[in-house]
């Protein structure tokens, strides 16, 4: 593990300690932009991992923080949120998160942005988030993520 800088991290640290929070954001030296690779890297389960994927519902930017151990069924939570779901374009993310797809934050995106929080991971202690890069995590909570992103929490697969 390595310590360094990176502005979207800071801002994800920035972000954080808005909510007095601040915790240890851990640096890799390689990549670990997939659930697997992360909870490789940190020694814990997949489905402890909260992945961040941006996805637009109806045009309009949509994250969804879902536990590693599934995929999110995309046409069932279209339906229970009223609108059509689909898989951002990396450009969309970049613009909607100021991050880039492997690192996406929770937190830290230059405006608010629709969350969902999958309820599996109430399940884990300890629920890993992406800092902003895709070489960092920061160790967190279901009920943490839920307050810091104003998330709703939900199911993401039927």
């Amino acid at each position: 593990m390595v310590n360094t800088s990176h502005p979207a991290v800071d801002r994800v640290r920035a972000a954080l300690a808005t909510h007095s929070l601040a915790p240890e954001i851990v640096w890799f030296e390689v990549a670990t932009p997939t659930a697997e690779a992360a909870a490789a890297a940190i020694g814990t389960t997949v489905g402890a991992i909260a992945n961040s994927l941006v996805f637009t519902i109806d045009g309009e930017p949509l994250l969804v923080l879902t536990s590693g151990a599934h995929r999110v069924d995309t046409a069932w939570l279209g339906e229970r949120l009223g609108g059509v779901i689909e898989r951002a374009s990396k450009e969309t993310v970049k613009e909607a998160t100021g991050q880039v797809i492997g690192g996406v934050a929770p937190v830290g995106h230059p405006s608010a942005i629709r969350t969902v929080v999958d309820t599996d991971l109430a399940g884990f202690d300890t629920v890993w988030a992406a800092a902003g890069h895709a070489h960092t995590v920061f160790p967190t909570t279901f009920d943490e993520l839920v307050r810091i992103t104003g998330g709703e929490p939900s199911a993401v697969t039927g």
